[in-house]
């Protein structure tokens, strides 16, 4: 309730509001002068009938810019994106994005116990780290590591900005890819070029991988990865939306994807400007 009261404030609502309640009127308008040539006298007697068509303006108005759900349907690729509050983890029937490192650590204190990644230790994988490093390495068997970070504590040796790996659980895929670097301190960083490229990469893995089931994933560009003065939340669902959209184009990825914002992050977003991005995301015909 708090998001749509925050919705109702802002001004793309009420020029929303305003457009289609001028629109609503301006057929009534049109409808009402075709009566009085055949009625001249019909609104004289009926004096009500004008504030009605005013009040059903507001009303035609109100529904067309009420905030709904924020998602987009597209044809050409068919396919969806949603953005929902929420918890990553707690998401059903859906495969689900994992950001990593480039040296795909998985312990506390090189991972945040906090972070989306550490919550998927704790919860998917009962903080069995022996575990989780072992289906890791399985998975990396066939990737080819760039190196080795000398002096690092933890997990040494790298890999590229994009390596992305499908966990498997039962049918559903859990999808780790490594959009940040790591240093000999264990302080991970990336750039913008960096996390699009990581997106280009991983959407490749998951158009193998996910038959195309639905894909959650989580907003990209706090925590430990340090992008968020330069991809604040409304860009970082911009950023994986458009992202999406382009590889898309190419070759359909999924049926469905959803961005998952925190409960604060989500209430804090412009709903309505998100939906207007998406909304133009449509190929032009």
């Amino acid at each position: 309730m708090e998001s749509v009261v925050r919705d109702l404030r802002t001004r793309r609502f009420w020029k929303l509001f305003a457009t289609h309640a001028f629109a609503g009127f301006g057929v009534l308008a049109v409808v009402a002068g075709v009566v009085v040539l055949f009625v001249p006298d019909l609104f004289e007697t009926n004096g009500w009938m004008a504030p009605c068509g005013l009040a059903a303006s507001a009303i035609y108005g109100f529904a067309r810019a009420w905030p709904r759900p924020i998602e987009t349907q597209y044809r050409a690729p068919s396919t969806i994106i949603r953005l929902v509050r929420g918890d990553l983890l707690e998401q059903p029937d859906s495969h689900l994005v994992i950001g990593v490192s480039d040296t795909f650590d998985t312990a506390s204190p090189y991972i945040a116990t906090s972070s989306v990644q550490g919550q998927f230790l704790q919860r998917v994988y009962g903080n069995d780290i022996a575990k989780l490093d072992e289906d890791i390495e399985t998975q990396l068997a066939t990737a080819t590591p760039i190196g080795t970070i000398a002096g690092k504590l933890g997990k040494s040796v790298r890999y590229p900005l994009g390596t992305t790996i499908a966990l498997r659980s039962n049918a559903r895929r859990y999808f780790l890819v490594a959009y940040t670097l790591m240093d000999a301190k264990s302080t991970a960083s990336t750039t913008t070029d960096g996390v699009w490229n990581s997106l280009s990469e991983l959407w490749k893995v998951v158009r193998s991988e996910s038959n195309g089931g639905r894909v959650c994933i989580p907003m990209i560009g706090g925590g430990q990865s340090k992008l968020s003065p330069v991809l604040p939340s409304v860009d970082s669902v911009r950023f994986i939306a458009l992202s999406f959209i382009l590889a898309s184009r190419t070759q359909k990825v999924c049926d469905e994807l959803v961005i998952v914002a925190p409960p604060k992050q989500y209430d804090a977003l412009d709903h309505l400007e998100i939906q207007a991005f998406l909304n133009s995301l449509r190929p032009s015909r």
